[in-house]
């Protein structure tokens, strides 16, 4: 037999054995995650099985063909996690890895700032050594689940005299605390997805810190390659299946979709292209036609570039620039669609409410879409990684680069 074959027998006997539809939610992660089970690619010795992603693909299918529930989802699975894995102690790995898996803490993604753009190594929050302590005080935006989140990833500045990439230092911050303050964010579709976290004097014990004081950029980009690679939000999988686990599985996950409902809208909403030219008319215009077939091509092709992106996945390489060309397409795919819809609907393109076109969603589409050419590296960023890293192209010129950054001139 096969490794696949020696996998799949192994945890069709341990599903088997402990696998319980009716036991409650919470129980089940405690044991599945201490089984390694939940997180099968992330090394033995940190709650996992150290398989490839393709053997981990095997205990998928294996879970989901018993309806079994698996780890949580969120932003501490698909972001945290791997930065901890790749950066952080062992005693952080201990304390933090676990209960990312079972679901008992959230984190939230404090990286962004209103100052610096997409210039994320401009950050001007700074971290102050304070013994055994740091001390915190800065400003955050864009900040998905900051209400909620236990943990956040924060980027903050701990040498001023030197070049800005050197100066950073990743941390993982304690969210609930006197020192941070998060205010919802309403944006111009009228959800309150986002949040701004205010840091006032906050506190961050040095056993948090992920990596190597001023190594915070390296750690980030680590971040980010996970985060690109990510072609759409991963929601906690709901698994089809009866009982109590799964009841409370499913649950989790629309709670935890709430706060992604209009992300759908955000990538452009392709599927309803076709129905919308046939609705409109459109379907026999020929320029709508070509608007069509050219977005669905760029699909096609950006699905090929996952497909190949999950192959160096498996033979062992770590998300690359080509998590950036994924973020690109998507980027390119969403603006496209939403130019076409509002081609095809005309000026009730605009109209919002019960009896507006697709009850709302084309209006919806339209003023969504440019979030993606935003959210996790604008489309310029993408473009540059991409230049410097798959075609050799000089590096951008940057006239800040070799200077303390206490002499950068900022906003």
């Amino acid at each position: 037999m096969g490794a696949a074959d020696d996998v799949r027998d192994e945890v069709r006997t341990w599903l088997a054995e402990h696998w319980d539809p009716e036991r409650p939610l919470a129980d089940w992660r405690q044991i599945v995650v201490d089984s390694g089970w939940a997180c099968p690619t992330w090394p033995v010795q940190w709650y996992g099985k150290g398989l490839s992603p393709v053997l981990a693909g095997v205990v998928t299918e294996e879970f989901d063909r018993v309806g079994a529930v698996g780890a949580a989802g969120g932003s501490g699975l698909t972001l945290a996690a791997p930065t901890i894995l790749a950066h952080g102690s062992d005693l952080l790995k201990r304390t933090l890895l676990r209960r990312i898996a079972t679901g008992e803490d959230t984190w939230c993604q404090l990286f962004s700032e209103p100052g610096n753009g997409s210039d994320l190594a401009g950050l001007s929050t700074r971290a102050d050594r304070d013994g055994d302590e740091w001390v915190v005080s800065g400003q955050k935006v864009w900040n998905t689940g900051a209400h909620k989140a236990a943990w956040g990833m924060l980027l903050a500045r701990t040498d001023w005299d030197v070049p800005k990439h050197r100066g950073i230092t990743y941390f993982a911050v304690p969210m609930r605390q006197p020192g941070v303050e998060v205010r919802p964010l309403v944006q111009m579709n009228r959800y309150q997805s986002f949040n701004e976290v205010f840091l006032t004097e906050a506190r961050v014990a040095d056993e948090h810190r992920i990596g190597d004081v001023g190594q915070g950029w390296a750690a980030a980009m680590t971040t980010l390659a996970h985060e690109r690679g990510l072609q759409a939000i991963r929601l906690s999988r709901v698994p089809d299946g009866l009982g109590r686990c799964a009841r409370e599985a499913a649950e989790e996950a629309v709670e935890y979709a709430k706060t992604y409902v209009w992300y759908p809208q955000r990538a452009g909403r392709s599927d309803l292209l076709i129905p919308r030219a046939r609705a409109t008319g459109a379907a026999s215009d020929p320029l709508a036609r070509q608007a069509i077939t050219s977005i669905l091509a760029l699909e096609k092709a950006a699905r090929w570039n996952v497909e190949r992106g999950k192959a160096a996945r498996a033979a062992g390489r770590p998300p690359g620039p080509e998590g950036s060309l994924g973020k690109l397409s998507a980027s390119m795919i969403s603006k496209r669609s939403a130019a076409a819809h509002a081609a095809m609907t005309g000026a009730d393109a605009m109209l919002t409410g019960p009896d507006s076109p697709e009850a709302g969603i084309i209006a919806e589409i339209i003023v969504s879409s440019p979030a993606v050419s935003i959210a996790g590296g604008t489309d310029e960023i993408q473009h540059d990684i991409l230049g410097e890293r798959m075609l050799g192209l000089p590096k951008e010129p940057s006239v800040d680069k070799d200077i303390a950054f206490r002499d950068v001139r900022r906003n």
